[in-house]
């Protein structure tokens, strides 16, 4: 009963890894998209409507970048590695992984909306800065949670090396 009821959640997962994969190649064609639309030498779109497009693009991009990494996150932690997330070792790892994506996006995604407001309506800016503030906040609790938990990873040394072979096993069974 128990292994059945494991392998539906290994097959949720996989059909939500899957679903990231798709949505991230549909915002890599909505990227291509505003690219073109960017840079494409034919059309009479203003400077700064093509400045916009290639921003946008970028930022698309991003979004795209980290639906694949969870989607990578997903599928690695919960169904190659069958991880049951209880040990300080396997909260930090996992929550590093998706904190990382989320991050790094915000950050882009804050920038992104800094040039743009800064060029097309500056009275935005305040909003562009909470997204910065939210992200800095952000790392700034993942960085606390890392010196928390470092510490009680101590206590389970056995964890971190049994993580260690995981990932050593991964990169044999990827080349």
């Amino acid at each position: 009963m128990v292994k059945t009821i494991r392998q539906l959640f290994a097959i949720g997962y996989v059909t939500i890894t899957f679903l990231f994969a798709c949505c991230a190649l549909a915002l890599i064609a909505l990227a291509l998209c505003e690219l073109w639309r960017g840079i494409n030498p034919y059309s009479n779109v203003p400077l700064r409507g093509r400045f916009s497009a290639i921003l946008e693009s970028i930022g698309l991009l991003t979004i795209a970048v980290a639906a694949f990494e969870l989607g990578q996150t997903i599928l690695e932690e919960e169904v190659w590695r069958e991880v049951h997330t209880s040990g300080p070792t396997r909260v930090r790892r996992f929550l590093s992984r998706f904190l990382i994506v989320i991050i790094v996006a915000l950050a882009i995604e804050a920038m992104i909306s800094v040039f743009e407001f800064a060029h097309d309506d500056p009275t935005h800016l305040p909003h562009a800065s909470l997204i910065a503030i939210a992200t800095a906040l952000l790392l700034a609790g993942w960085g606390i949670f890392i010196k928390f938990n470092t510490s009680a990873e101590i206590l389970e040394p056995e964890a971190m090396a049994e993580a260690k072979r995981e990932d050593e096993n991964l990169q044999l069974g990827e080349k």
